[in-house]
C-alpha cells in the first residue's frame, strides 16, 4: 500500500503531530503537512466559514481548504469527542468534519475522520484509529502494532515536554540539560493558551520566542504533569466541561501560587467562549493577590508591532518590580 495522506497545520496538529505521523506511516502512508500559516491560508480560511466561528477554526478550514487542493490521496481530520472521562472538546471540535463537509463540497471523498474517545490525552484508545486502518485496507494486526508504537513515539515526546521543552522544542527532539541550559532567566512567566494558538507563529506572533529574547523562562501547561495540573484543579469547586480548558487553568493557578513565577499571561484567540471565562477567572483571582497578569486577545487582524509593544511593556513592568522587591 502506498498513499500520500495530508495533515493540516493547524488545531491539534502541532500536540498531536507525532503520534499520528508514527501511525499513518507504519501503516504504509507517506505523509505530508500544509505550510505555516501565512495570510494567504487565513484569507482562505475567512472566506469559507461563518463569521461567528473563531479564529483557530477560520484558520484551520484555510489549511484543509488548501490542501484540497493538493495531490494528496487523503487528509487527515480528525473528530475529537472526548480525551478524559466526564470532560469534552469545544462543540466546534466535534462538529469539524461536519464542517468541513457542508463547507466544501466533494471534501468527504478525500477526508479521513477517526472518532477520539480515549480515557486519557494520550489517544491510548486504538479503537480511535482503527476506522482509519479499515479505510485504508490494513488488517487488525498491523493497526495495533502501529498504534501501540505510534502512543510510545507520543509519550517520547511528551517526555520531552516534562524536562522543559516547549512543544516545538519537543518536536525538534530538544529536552533535558539542552533546554534547562537556556533556562536560567531573572524572570518566569506562566503562559496559557491553547497549544493551536501559541505555536502558530501566524498567529500567536511567536509570543514564546519573544518572551524568550527578553530573558524571560516561560511555563506552559505541556511542561507540567498531569498529577500537579489535578493538584492545582483541587482547589476549585467545579472543573470546566473542557479538557485543555481545564490544563490552562490548572496551569494559571499552579503559576498563582508559585511564588518562583512572576506574572501569568493569557493568549485568546477572538471568539473563544470557553476563554471568556478563563480570562475572567485569572483576572479575578491574579487581582486578588496583586500579581501581573495580562491577556493578549489575537484575531485575524492583529499586528505583530502592536503585540511587542505590549509584551516590551509588560516585562520592563515584571523586571522593575522584581528589582524593588529585591531592595526592600
Amino acid at each position: 500500500m502506498w498513499v500520500q495522506i495530508a495533515i493540516p497545520r493547524a488545531l491539534m496538529h502541532s500536540y498531536y503531530y507525532p503520534l499520528w505521523s508514527a501511525y499513518l506511516q507504519e501503516l504504509g502512508a507517506d505523509v505530508v503537512v500544509s505550510p505555516a500559516t501565512n495570510k494567504e491560508l487565513v484569507d482562505r480560511g475567512v472566506k469559507l466559514a461563518a463569521p461567528e466561528l473563531c479564529v483557530p477554526i477560520k484558520i484551520y478550514l484555510g489549511h484543509f481548504h488548501w490542501l484540497l487542493e493538493q495531490p494528496v490521496d487523503y487528509i487527515f481530520a480528525p473528530r475529537f469527542v472526548s480525551v478524559q472521562k466526564g470532560q469534552f472538546f469545544c462543540p466546534k471540535f466535534m462538529g469539524l468534519p461536519d464542517m468541513l463537509r457542508f463547507s466544501l463540497p466533494g471534501s468527504e471523498e478525500r477526508m479521513l475522520s477517526p472518532l477520539f474517545t480515549s480515557r486519557d490525552d494520550s489517544l491510548d484508545n486504538e479503537k480511535c484509529l482503527r476506522t482509519v486502518a479499515s479505510r485504508l485496507g490494513v488488517g487488525y494486526l498491523k493497526h495495533r502494532r502501529a498504534h501501540r508504537n505510534a502512543v510510545a513515539a507520543w509519550r517520547e515526546f511528551r517526555a520531552l515536554s516534562l524536562q522543559g521543552a516547549d512543544l516545538n522544542q519537543a518536536l525538534a527532539g530538544k529536552g533535558g540539560a539542552e533546554v534547562a541550559a537556556t533556562a536560567d532567566t531573572p524572570l518566569t512567566v506562566g503562559v496559557a493558551g491553547y497549544v493551536y494558538n501559541l505555536y502558530d507563529p501566524y498567529v500567536s506572533m511567536d509570543i514564546l520566542a519573544k518572551l524568550r529574547q527578553m530573558g524571560v523562562r516561560v511555563i506552559t501547561f505541556e511542561m507540567l504533569p498531569d498529577d500537579v495540573l489535578q493538584s492545582a484543579l483541587a482547589r476549585v469547586p467545579k472543573k470546566l466541561f473542557w479538557t485543555f480548558s481545564d490544563k490552562l487553568l490548572a496551569l494559571g493557578l499552579w503559576c498563582l501560587d508559585n511564588p518562583e513565577v512572576d506574572a501569568l499571561v493569557h493568549v485568546t484567540a477572538f471568539g473563544c467562549g470557553p476563554d471568556s471565562m478563563l480570562g475572567k477567572i485569572f483576572e479575578v483571582d491574579y487581582g486578588k493577590v496583586d500579581k501581573p497578569f495580562m491577556t493578549v486577545r489575537i484575531d485575524e487582524h492583529s499586528g505583530e508591532n502592536h503585540l511587542l509593544t505590549r509584551v516590551e511593556a509588560f516585562v520592563d513592568m515584571l523586571s522593575r518590580k522584581k528589582r524593588r522587591g529585591e531592595r526592600a
